[in-house]
């Protein structure tokens, strides 16, 4: 499976917990969603983006992450600069006109990098069905 992804496991239930690992995991995860949705609204007229909102300066970051907000003092965001691309994408006309995007200060950005594979459809189709199952089972309050 390329790495970045839904590795059956993704609530870490089994091996060792790596915070970067899963936060990094993560993020994958919101854009392969984000492109799920898409693909299956497509008709809709309803649209889906992922977005990174950059590093903020956030209690999670303070608390956990120290030396990287050390390291990123010039760079860093305040929670209003961080929410700037998404409050952006509910009004933005621009991103209206398309679907399954990823987004980072109000640019389209790629999903992959150079030499990484993109996930093949038997993957995405179990992290769909994986969604669908643990979204069930919130529904019925279990």
């Amino acid at each position: 499976m390329p790495p970045g992804l839904y590795d059956d496991d993704p609530e870490y239930r089994q091996g060792r917990y790596s915070g970067s690992k899963a936060y990094a995991r993560t993020k994958r995860m919101q854009q392969v969603l984000a492109n799920l949705w898409a693909q299956r609204l497509a008709t809709s007229g309803v649209v889906s983006h992922a977005m990174h909102p950059g590093w903020v300066d956030t209690p999670g970051v303070r608390t956990f992450l120290p030396k990287l907000r050390a390291a990123s003092a010039l760079l860093i965001r305040t929670p209003e600069q961080g929410a700037d691309t998404i409050v952006w994408l509910v009004a933005s006309p621009t991103a209206a006109r398309s679907t399954g995007e990823f987004w980072s200060d109000r640019q389209q950005r790629s999903t992959t990098y150079a030499g990484r594979p993109r996930e093949t459809a038997e993957q995405r189709q179990r992290f769909w069905d994986y969604c669908e199952q643990v979204t069930a089972v919130a529904a019925v309050g279990g």
